[in-house]
């Protein structure tokens, strides 16, 4: 059990390959598949900015305006309403 402690381990001898060289429809492979990845990452970023900035955006017209999205929803309720007693 004393294998823990046998001494520094001896380095391993590297050989020299040649580079691979890939071809090109493996090279569009490659960069179509960071290009995906990329997206992706992106896309769980952007999208929740972009809802929240929306909400955001709507929140503060109804803020400007003085009303709130439930009295909208009222008024246009009544606008309704009046319009099928016309007809």
């Amino acid at each position: 059990m004393n294998d823990l402690h046998e001494g520094p381990l001896t380095p391993v001898s590297t050989v020299q390959s040649a580079p691979v060289t890939l071809t090109r429809r493996e090279e569009r492979r490659l960069r179509r598949k960071r290009r995906r990845r990329g997206e992706e990452i992106l896309g769980w970023i952007l999208v929740p900015v972009i809802v929240f900035g929306i909400y955001w955006g709507v929140s503060a017209g109804f803020e400007f305006l003085g009303t709130s999205p439930g009295q909208v929803w009222d008024q246009l309720m009544q606008v309704k309403a009046m319009m099928e007693k016309r007809s």
